[in-house]
């Protein structure tokens, strides 16, 4: 059985959130605990191949960062656009068709099929584990996940999300519903 590592430190990760923490704001400590969730799942699910490090982190800092730039439900599009610009403007030389599969996907509920296929269904399941808060388990053990919880406390991230979802959508029920047709791919 192959080890499963968390690294508790990450200053890619740390140096990205940085430039949004006070679009964030008060929800940033929950979403940079996710995103460090998130990304350890993803690498476990990728043998923490170093080569799709810089790829994950940079994903999973962006892949719900529309929720705050733009305020809106059916974020995926916005923090897709995001991601962009900073590649672009900072000069990361990610391949933006890895970058946009692994945002843009990150919520299918089947296997992804097609380029960067590897990536994009590791980042997939590595945030079903965490948007269930580990009822989905993709393979990983229930010892592994509470391992991550623990070390990267949830800090209301998922109270934030409901949150979120009543004050851009008028009602917890409707911003629900407007997420989920906005978010969620077959």
């Amino acid at each position: 059985m192959k080890e499963f590592i968390i690294k508790q430190h990450r200053p890619r990760v740390e140096e990205l959130l940085a430039q949004y923490r006070i679009v964030i704001g008060d929800d940033f400590e929950g979403y940079r605990n996710h995103v460090y969730r998130t990304v350890t799942y993803a690498m476990n699910f990728l043998d923490n191949d170093p080569s799709y490090e810089q790829l994950v982190e940079t994903a999973f800092v962006y892949h719900d960062i529309g929720l705050w730039t733009d305020h809106k439900l059916a974020y995926l599009e916005p923090s897709e656009a995001v991601a962009l610009a900073d590649n672009k403007k900072h000069g990361w030389g990610l391949e933006e068709s890895a970058l946009v599969g692994a945002i843009h996907w990150h919520h299918k509920i089947f296997s992804y099929r097609g380029e960067h296929e590897r990536l994009i269904n590791a980042c997939r399941k590595a945030d079903w584990i965490d948007a269930s808060m580990g009822t989905i388990r993709k393979g990983v053990s229930r010892g592994n996940i509470k391992k991550v919880e623990a070390t990267f406390a949830n800090c209301g991230f998922h109270k934030t999300l409901m949150r979120l979802a009543k004050d851009y959508g008028g009602s917890t029920l409707v911003g629900g519903i407007l997420v989920t047709k906005g978010i969620v791919k077959l």
